[in-house]
């Protein structure tokens, strides 16, 4: 299985990936407890600035560098007794990545780390799954970032978040660089992404809870707030109708690279099409905090959107937005410029990526604030509605969501 798939831009983002084939156990679920549930975790939320370096896939420049501006994470407890890790919940990365008490690495040691030696049930592993004994040296996996990479260890344990609990392997660090791990206020990512990102089946978090029985459905949902007077959240195995403004519309994935990746038709200014980008795919992405897209659609959004670099067009500005599956996906200036030190400049930045797969927009943190989604593994589809924020009135929001008069499919969650 090709592991190689790049992390888009995202907090974590791995930009080259050094992959080791496994031999899947099918038993190593836990047994179904015949309950299933549902359940939501408050995801806190980090401002930071932090340059980096992007690529795209198979190692091409995409000749530009990020400003990471926000990440959101939350709570996850692995073995027993339970560790508790705060973790990165990213659709755009596939494998559970947390410190491990193996890495003296500054960047660990300012993190909560993994001690297999205190959980009874934690199993070290090779690299074929099979369990590694006393003193025999360990196989590991070593991940290159942008500006730093993470060697790890392969390690099996129970992976609870709230009330769902699965056994899973994920990679223990022994070794993070200090640039730029030292500086996050998080512990790990736990990789949300569809089979073709993982390192195998055993590492998919949600695979394991669905064959261990305890997802009242197979689906996660993602609201991010837009302020302070109310939380962010992931809720796995449900959908939060309290969560948007009117109905969800559903867009299958339409390429099986791992990522949750939707057809675009196109990208509208003030809700008229524009006709620059056809033929687009999106990857929705909560790891990353920047909306990317082909530096050719880039650079003429920039040139037709006009934004001042004094700002002094700014309260004219139209809204920018994302056609998929006959809606306009509205976002207003504050969504997408770059608004700081009395000057202004689109957030937008360019990533090529290459056929098939490309023309590439990732959809990230600015989009996920103003639209909740939902990733339903069974059917493999993407779920979109306007998010329901405190203080916005329903009329408003509903304005950032426009028909164009295609076929949209808008029942439930659970419908076909």
């Amino acid at each position: 299985m090709a592991l190689c798939q790049v992390l888009l831009v995202a907090a974590l983002g791995p930009l080259l990936c050094h992959s080791i084939s496994r031999n899947v156990d099918s038993h190593t679920a836990l047994a179904s407890t015949g309950l299933k549930s549902s359940h939501s975790v408050v995801l806190k939320r980090a401002n930071r600035t932090h340059h980096l370096r992007s690529h795209a896939l198979n190692g091409m420049d995409a000749l530009s560098s990020v400003v990471h501006k926000t990440a959101y994470y939350g709570n996850i407890h692995i073995g027993h007794p339970a560790q508790t890790a705060t973790v990165v919940f990213d659709t755009g990365s596939g494998n559970l990545m947390v410190p491990s008490i193996l890495c003296g690495d500054s960047a660990c040691t300012r993190h909560k780390r993994f001690d297999a030696s205190k959980s009874s049930t934690a199993v070290n592993l090779q690299s074929d799954g099979k369990e590694a004994f006393g003193d025999e040296q360990r196989d590991e996996l070593t991940v290159t970032f942008g500006t730093g990479e993470i060697t790890g260890v392969f390690l099996k344990d129970d992976v609870c978040i709230g009330n769902l609990c699965a056994k899973m392997e994920f990679i223990g660090a022994s070794h993070e660089t200090a640039e730029p791990f030292g500086s996050f206020d998080f512990d790990g990512v736990l990789g949300l992404a569809l089979s073709g990102m993982t390192q195998g089946p055993t590492f998919s978090i949600m695979d394991m809870m669905e064959a261990a029985g305890n997802l009242r459905h197979p689906i996660f949902s993602v609201f991010l707030s837009d302020s302070e007077r109310e939380d962010s959240e992931i809720t796995f195995g449900d959908v939060k109708q309290d969560r948007m403004v009117g109905d969800m519309f559903w867009v299958p994935v339409s390429r099986d690279t791992g990522y949750w990746q939707v057809q675009m038709e196109d990208i509208a200014i003030s809700n008229q099409r524009q006709h620059i980008c056809s033929d687009c795919q999106v990857a929705v992405d909560t790891g990353t905090s920047m909306l990317a897209g082909p530096s050719r659609v880039i650079n003429e959004l920039t040139r037709r959107l006009q934004v001042a670099g004094d700002c002094s067009n700014y309260d004219e500005l139209p809204d920018l937005g994302f056609v998929v599956a006959g809606h306009v996906m509205n976002l207003k200036p504050s969504d997408y410029v770059d608004k700081s030190g009395g000057s202004c400049s689109p957030s937008l930045m360019s990533l090529d990526v290459p056929p098939p797969n490309g023309p590439l927009f990732i959809f990230g943190d600015p989009f996920l604030r103003k639209f909740y989604s939902a990733y339903d593994r069974q059917n493999r589809r993407v779920g979109f509605a306007i998010a329901r924020h405190e203080g916005v009135p329903d009329e408003k929001a509903q304005a950032l969501l426009v028909s164009l008069g295609g076929k949209v499919r808008k029942a439930g969650f659970l419908a076909k």
